[in-house]
């Protein structure tokens, strides 16, 4: 199953439930998502077990699973590929090599709660950057007390040219309108036996053709969950919990870059799907702010 932030029709309210792969979708009795990250999992796991009646198929639409001050944080550096392929497009290539081996992690903020996209709707690039591309990401949900309550797919989406001319760009290569998507919903850790050994498959349309596919594993990241999570807990609280991604070993070649209407689709085993339309931002994200309150005005790729 799947924890998941939904909406029926056109209410102006999210709620909660949980989603079995069958597609019934029933709700959990408490007000926002970030409520069951102040849980311990042990608690969390109580409320999510027990769900509401089912909600009628059809009659519901998914939003991106994340609410309240949870805030999305994101590794980098995790993976061989992505050490290789951010010294070939970086004019100050020695910080890659030295933090892919470093004890400390490569942690840096995406996105509040309110800016996130999710599954179906549209995923953002920047106009003033020449190389765009997606990063296929596994995501850590842990609630308020530092413990791993489950996963989900990230999209950190992310400017290749503007951090490559100089690494103190980051923020802006990062963190912009639409550029952190995730969904479509949190798997429980309980239902996860080795979330270490996930493969993920992600690939890009253009058209109705492929133009950029590949395949990577969990296992075949640099760094564990855990030590991950503990750097990010180490000096900070979340009193709504993190969303911490962990980094991309998936990333095209230099001459590839997204194009608007460029479909993104990542799938990572047990968890599901992340499908999302390419938009030059920031206009058609200028609606986010105010969907808080209405919810079923978010951009869609419908």
């Amino acid at each position: 199953m799947l924890i998941v932030r939904f909406i029926q029709n056109l209410a102006a309210k999210a709620c909660v439930g949980v989603l079995a792969q069958s597609g019934e979708l029933r709700p959990l009795d408490v007000e926002h998502l970030s409520d069951l990250l102040t849980e311990t999992v042990q608690g969390a796991r109580r409320i999510v077990e027990s769900p509401g009646p089912a909600v009628p198929m059809g009659q519901y639409r998914l939003l991106p699973p994340v609410d309240g001050l949870t805030e999305v944080w994101a590794s980098g550096v995790t993976y061989r590929r992505s050490r290789q392929a951010r010294i070939e497009e970086s004019s100050v290539k020695d910080v890659y090599s030295l933090v892919y081996d470093a004890a400390r992690p490569e942690l840096f903020f995406k996105s509040v709660a309110w800016r996130v996209v999710g599954d179906g709707e549209l995923v953002g690039i920047r106009c003033d950057s020449q190389l765009n591309v997606p990063e296929p990401e596994l995501a850590l949900v842990a609630n308020a007390h530092g413990e791993l309550f489950g996963l989900t797919i990230c999209n950190d989406v992310s400017s290749r040219s503007i951090e490559g001319e100089n690494p103190l760009y980051l923020p802006q290569a990062k963190i912009y309108a639409g550029a952190c998507a995730l969904g479509p919903g949190i798997r429980p850790i309980w239902e996860v036996p080795e979330p270490a050994r996930l493969t993920i498959d992600a690939r890009v349309q253009r058209n109705g053709t492929d133009v950029w596919s590949e395949s990577t594993s969990t296992a075949l990241m640099h760094r564990k969950f855990e030590d991950l999570l503990e750097f990010l807990y180490r000096a900070d609280t979340f009193p709504d919990g993190a969303v911490l991604s962990t980094g991309t070993g998936l990333v095209p070649n230099l001459e590839f870059t997204l194009h608007a209407d460029d479909v993104v689709s990542i799938t990572i085993e047990q968890i599901g799907s992340l499908t999302n339309r390419v938009s030059v931002g920031p206009g058609d994200f200028a609606i986010l702010s105010g969907s808080l309150k209405v919810p079923h005005l978010r951009p869609s790729i419908a």
